[in-house]
This record gives C-alpha cells, structure tokens and sequence, in this order.
C-alpha cells in the first residue's frame, strides 16, 4: 500500500472497469484511508472509524466488480454476502455474525498460503528425503525394482545410492513410478446440525470438539513419484507453520483490513409495520446488522473478532427503496454515498474491447483453444452495443450483462461447430451481427425470454 496512491488505485482499477470515476474514487479513499490509519500513532489509530460506503445504482453497472477488485489490490480478506439473505433474531435463516465467520474463515486461509509460501523450498527438500526413504527403505537390503537404475551398483554404500536416486528424481527420471505411502486424514463423523438463530455457532463447536476426540487416521495409497511429492510437500508445509500464529495474524488482517460487500442492501430497506406480512423482518435485520456494522465483537472458531475497523461497501439499486428508508442508525454508519451512472452506447463498446478481460478478447480466446481465428470487427462491436441498448431500453435494464446474453446468442452456431472447424478463420461484421439478432430486438415478447 505504500506505493498504491489514490490516483493509482484508480489506474488499476480502470483497467478491469469502464467509467464510474465517482465510485473508483471513493474506494481508493476508502482504501488509502486504512494505510494511512495504520501510520498514525497507537493512542489515535484505534479512534479513526472507516468510512464505509453505499454504492447505489441499477444492476449490472459495475457495484460488485469495484469492490472486488479491490479487494485483490489491497490483499485483503473479502468476503460477499447479500443482506437479503439474513433475518432477524427469531426467524429461521442466516445469523448476520455469519458474514464475519466466512471472513475470518478467508482470512486464516490466506495467511496460511502465504506462510506455507515462505517454508515451501524447505519443505520440498523435507518432502524429497521422504519420498528417498520410500524408494530405498532403510530396513531392506535392495532398494524398489531398480529398471532405470543402472547406474546403481549392488555393492554401494546406502549414501551413494541415495545421491544417485537423488539425481534422478530431480530429473525428473522417476516420476512415472508407483509408490505406497501412509497420507493422514482426520475421521469426522457426519453429523448436521439443525439450522437456526445460534446453532450455527453451535455447530462450530461441535465439530471442533469431536475432531479433537476423533483419533487421526492414516490411508495407505498408491500414487505416482510425482504426485507424492507434491502430496508430501503440502504434509511438510503444513507441518513448519505455526497455526498459532497463523490464526494470530489473520485475526489482525480481518480486523484492520478486512472488506465486506453487502450487496442488495436495498432489498432489507423500508420499516413498514408488522400487518404487512414477511416485511416484518426487513428492519429488523437491520437492527442486527446496526451492532455489526457500528463494531462489535464476534466469536469465530479461531477466538473473538472485533468488527470496529472492517470496511463495509453496501450496495444496491434502490429502485424502489431510498437510502433514507434505512433506519437513521444504520444510515449514519455509511456516511458515504455514490451514485453509479447508467450505461451507455459508448460505454458498451468500451468494455466489449477495453478492459483486460473484455468481452470479446474472452470470446476470441476460448474459440482460439479449437484452433478457430475469430475476428470481431470494430463496426460489429458497434452493432452489439447498439442491439443491446435497445433491448435493455425495451426489456429490463440489466446493464452490462446484457452483452453476456447477446453475445453468446451471436455466437451460438460457432461455439456450438467450432470442433468441426479448425483451422478456419471467421469475421464477424456488422451485417452478421444484425442477421443473427435482428428477429429477436424486433419482436418484443420474443426478447423478453431469450435476451
């Protein structure tokens, strides 16, 4: 993050997303903010709350993919959920704490990779004397059917076989052959447990417990020199990270750097009265996700968590809620507010060529696999966009993704013959585009169930 300036994170981000420089800004803010709270002295660091925001827009814009592709940038534990998921206190469904066990659960995972990382050369040697001692056991007097090893006189020393062994496994010379060896597995029972308000939590511990009690059992199989060693290195790795440490670590990245996107913020917005019915849960699952959201702490497996610096990004469409339908409470915990502009024509055509995963290079680039050159003319591109405005002008709005569904009905003959022609080279041009789409933007009901 040091070299990660506000305007760069921008950069980044646009290669990856085309337009909303509103919303880019006010995450890379949102973001440079928490390395800045990082340098400030101890006494202050813990009274700076992150500013968390709302992202308000119409589907299919961008929401999501800004606040994961942030995530990426930072190294950040991310987790997405979507608030109409959860209900309140009473009801059967998810408990909101939920959200910040899967983060935690995000967050020992990555820091465990990373620290596996670090010990991996160690460990492939450690791997590699094992996977020595397998082909020549000490206790036997000749080592495994030794066809490729000629080399490795009758009379030499344990030593010297071992060195010669040595060569040829790194070589490469050995993996082909079949070795036996024990992998540890932990016996779990199979158990359920019954959903509801605190059983989750519950359900943890259970599981926890018994793996403690359950003895560890070991399977004998038999695999190729290859894939043991990666199986024994992955054993070893294991075996030289601290898991103290680990969960120690990940604790403070989830707590001081950790991102929750609560998409379909919207859906839970509104605080009708409990005469309408199922609404009755909407405010409270704000009231629950209020002590959440405000800082509290929450028991995991790996200890308690608390939640006073994890950045929340909501977001939602608010067609037919407003922001202000939230409860003040939890409206004041999100003191930003960007609003995402709608898609255009222009736009469309930028990220069906732009970005580093457009649309189109995807499309090239799978068809490439079968040997087909694919070339998408710029005035085809054109015509795409403008057939999947109308559609969305004529249907529901769906943004972006609309391209997805547009695209791949243009492109439906050749995915589906593409193994019948390598070698071939195809042009898309504007007239093949309007041929293929042309029925299906003209006849409204029609569009309406395939695009």
């Amino acid at each position: 993050m040091n070299n990660l300036t506000p305007a760069q994170i921008v950069i980044e981000l646009d290669r990856y997303i085309v337009g909303q420089g509103k919303a880019k800004r006010a995450v890379a803010i949102a973001l440079r903010n928490r390395w800045r709270r990082q340098n400030l002295p101890p006494e202050l660091r813990d009274e700076v709350a992150p500013k968390n925001i709302i992202m308000i827009g119409p589907t299919g814009v961008g929401k999501t993919e800004i606040a994961r592709r942030l995530s990426r940038l930072a190294q950040a534990p991310f987790v997405k959920v979507e608030a109409s998921k959860y209900t309140e206190v009473g009801y059967v469904g998810r408990d909101v704490e939920s959200m910040i066990r899967d983060l935690t659960e995000l967050g020992v995972n990555m820091v465990k990779a990373e620290l596996m990382a670090q010990v991996q050369e160690k460990a492939e040697r450690l791997a590699e004397d094992r996977l020595l001692d397998l082909l020549l056991p000490r206790t036997g007097a000749e080592p495994f059917a030794s066809a490729s090893l000629e080399q490795v006189s009758v009379g030499a020393s344990r030593e010297a076989t071992l060195e010669k062994l040595r060569a040829q496994l790194r070589a490469g010379r050995l993996d082909e052959r079949i070795v036996e060896l024990e992998t540890q597995q932990q016996s779990m029972p199979m158990i359920e447990v019954l959903s509801g308000q605190g059983m989750e939590e519950m359900g943890i511990h259970l599981k926890d417990m018994l793996s403690n009690i359950m003895p560890t059992k070991t399977k004998r199989r038999r695999v190729r020199v290859a894939e043991a060693r990666k199986l024994l290195a992955q054993e070893e790795a294991a075996k030289l990270v601290d898991m103290e440490e680990v969960v120690a670590q990940a604790i403070r990245r989830v707590e001081n750097s950790g991102i929750v996107f609560l998409d379909e913020l919207d859906k839970v917005a509104g605080r009708q009265s409990a005469a309408h019915g199922p609404d009755v849960s909407r405010e409270g699952v704000q009231r629950d996700l209020l002590p959440i959201v405000e800082g509290s702490s929450v028991t995991t497996k790996y200890g308690v968590v608390r939640t006073d610096h994890v950045l929340f990004i909501a977001a939602g469409a608010f067609h037919v809620a407003k922001p202000s339908d939230l409860i003040p409470e939890l409206q004041g915990r999100f003191p930003i507010r960007v609003e995402l502009e709608p898609l255009t024509r222009e736009d469309f055509v930028r990220i069906l060529t732009e970005p580093r995963n457009a649309l189109v290079r995807q499309y090239v680039e799978l068809l490439k696999t079968e040997a087909v050159t694919l070339r998408v003319l710029p005035e085809a591109v054109d015509a795409i966009a403008e057939i999947a405005m109308r559609v969305n002008e004529s249907t529901e709005n769906i943004g972006a993704r609309r391209l997805y569904t547009v695209m791949e009905k243009l492109l439906e003959d050749i995915s589906f013959d593409a193994p019948d022609l390598p070698g071939k080279e195809l042009t898309i041009d504007a007239e093949y585009v309007r041929q293929r789409l042309a029925e299906i933007w003209r006849d409204q009901d029609l569009s309406r169930y395939i695009l």
